[in-house]
């Protein structure tokens, strides 16, 4: 059940960088699905939405809903468009692994690639630094910095801290439930091979991929959340 990534390492000054095909692959399939539906769901945009366009107006009005719900419309509505695309980015990663996972000479090349902790932690790496750039931007420089000793000073090592902890959870949460689902995936699907592990194999497959995808856009769903109220705490002057 053990496969190898398409590793390929990079020699440059000194220092072995290591990048991973598959990984890199997925994630370009990703944004060309993304761009497909975005381009399918506005090429022909009515007064009276129908079709596509029905569902990519419930996308924004979804998205503008979570948004509302943790900052005033006026300083969030600027965020609209990043969490539109964000939302769509992760969901359709986090579907591309279920209904299938493609080994070559065991070597894994299609999964999804928010199974891998390195495209999760770099999401919310961007996310967190996105939210210092515009915590800096819109409250200024000095205002800014003053919210990590508010109300006290003593705060500030664990305000730091804080930035560090909530950049891990927000990555590996998402990491932990897609890599888990698909490990799983994998195991139901080794047991249909067996004598009569297609009793038990088959069904559970069925269930699990249910279950999968609700997962799936439950984590899409709990990413934004999470980092729209990360970027209020920061955008706003009570911080």
């Amino acid at each position: 059940m053990k496969h190898e990534s398409p590793i390929v390492t990079w020699h440059f000054l000194g220092v072995d960088i290591n990048f991973n095909l598959s990984t890199i692959m997925m994630l370009v399939i990703t944004a060309v699905i993304v761009f497909i539906i975005a381009i399918a769901c506005t090429r022909n945009l009515q007064k009276r939405p129908k079709g596509a366009q029905n569902f990519i107006e419930w996308v924004f009005d979804f998205v503008r809903g979570v948004i509302e719900s943790n900052m005033a419309w006026k300083t969030g509505g600027q965020f609209h468009f990043l969490a539109v695309t964000l939302i769509l980015f992760i969901f359709v990663g986090n579907m591309l692994g279920l209904p299938m996972s493609l080994v070559i000479d065991h070597t894994l090349w299609w999964k999804s690639p928010t199974a891998d902790a390195h495209v999760t932690l770099t999401l919310a790496t961007m996310m967190v630094l996105l939210t210092h750039y515009y915590g800096v931007k819109m409250r200024g420089a000095k205002a800014y910095a003053k919210g990590y000793a508010t109300p006290y000073v003593a705060l500030l090592p664990i305000n730091v801290f804080e930035e560090f902890a909530s950049t891990l959870t927000l990555g590996l949460r998402l990491y932990g439930n897609i890599y888990a689902g698909e490990i799983l995936l994998a195991l139901l699907a080794g047991v249909t091979t067996t004598a009569f592990g297609w009793i038990i194999g088959i069904p559970g497959l069925i269930i699990w991929q249910g279950f999968s995808i609700f997962i799936g856009t439950i984590q899409a769903y709990i990413f934004i959340m999470l980092s729209m109220v990360y970027m209020s705490h920061k955008v706003a002057d009570s911080h």
